[in-house]
């Protein structure tokens, strides 16, 4: 399965998020480049610990949670098309630098080469190991990749 921890998808999801250009449009949802850019952004240092929202698991989350996280990892089907995300993930700003949040992007992705956060919390899921940290993280980056054809 594959995950961020290993240098060789690190290199494949940075290979895929430099095919983005700004003609790259959304095969399905409602964000354009730039908000699912900036929205990868901020999710990533949301799970490294470097943005650090206020926040409590979902109490659907206290009862779904597991099981969900559970399907969500065990095999390498992808995320499916329009899964919900949390509030604080959602880019209102329409417009911005795409490029830039690009090469955000791509440090955050080489960052999990040293990731170190164990008290991580997701805001549905609830406590996850590093495994499948680093197993939906992968998947968090493909589903955005595959949105955008890439």
């Amino acid at each position: 399965m594959k995950t961020v921890f290993d240098p060789a998808v690190r290199e494949e999801i940075i290979g895929r998020i430099r095919l983005l250009t700004l003609e790259s449009r959304a095969l399905w949802g409602k964000m354009n480049l730039f908000q699912m850019t900036r929205h990868c952004v901020i999710w990533d240092e949301w799970v490294q610990g470097t943005h650090k929202p206020v926040y409590k698991q979902m109490w659907l989350g206290k009862i779904f949670g597991k099981a969900a996280l559970k399907r969500d990892t065990k095999d390498a089907r992808p995320l499916p098309k329009n899964v919900p995300t949390g509030n604080f993930f959602i880019v209102k700003e329409k417009t911005g630098d795409a490029e830039g949040q690009k090469a955000i992007w791509i440090s955050r992705v080489n960052a999990y080469a040293d990731y170190n956060n164990p008290t991580f919390l997701h805001d549905f899921f609830g406590r996850m190991t590093p495994e499948q940290i680093g197993i939906f993280a992968y998947k968090h980056a493909d589903h955005h990749l595959r949105q955008f054809g890439v």
